[in-house]
């Protein structure tokens, strides 16, 4: 499996070079084409709200993104540094019920309920340490070329 890592300075304007790597990975994996563009706008999503994370907590540490090609399935992890619950908890990812509760962080809830309608395969985390978006897609069967 071949990995490759991002990290970025939370600024706004690098979300569209990870946006453009995660497109070109994603192409080399064997993502299919028509995939593309839900790759590009969950990645693009999944940093935008890492970078609004640490700037709004005043973190000075990269986003980071990390993309494996695998046999089957390509991922991609956006991670934040930004400390949540202790003990590190997988959470739901909230549909859009939860993006509307006026009593929750509607950018971020809003976020996350765009991605979790973009992919199918979707986890989000978050600890002490940090949280981490974690999206798959599967990978075009090799068989066609033969």
């Amino acid at each position: 499996m071949a990995t490759v890592e991002l990290r970025f300075s939370a600024q706004p304007e690098h979300v569209r070079t990870a946006r453009l790597v995660a497109a070109a990975v994603a192409r080399r994996a064997g993502v299919e084409e028509a995939v593309l563009d839900e790759v590009r706008l969950a990645v693009g999503e999944a940093c935008s709200r890492a970078v609004g994370l640490h700037r709004t907590n005043g973190l000075t540490a990269p986003v980071r993104v990390v993309l494996n090609e695998g046999e089957k399935v390509f991922s991609i992890e956006v991670g934040d540094e930004v400390p949540g619950p202790a003990g590190g908890s997988a959470e739901a990812v909230p549909g859009i019920e939860a993006a509307l509760d006026p009593d929750t962080d509607g950018q971020d809830e809003m976020g996350l309920a765009v991605i979790s309608g973009l992919v199918d395969d979707v986890e989000v985390t978050s600890g002490e340490s940090g949280g981490t978006i974690r999206m798959s897609w599967p990978v075009a069967g090799t068989a066609e070329a033969g």
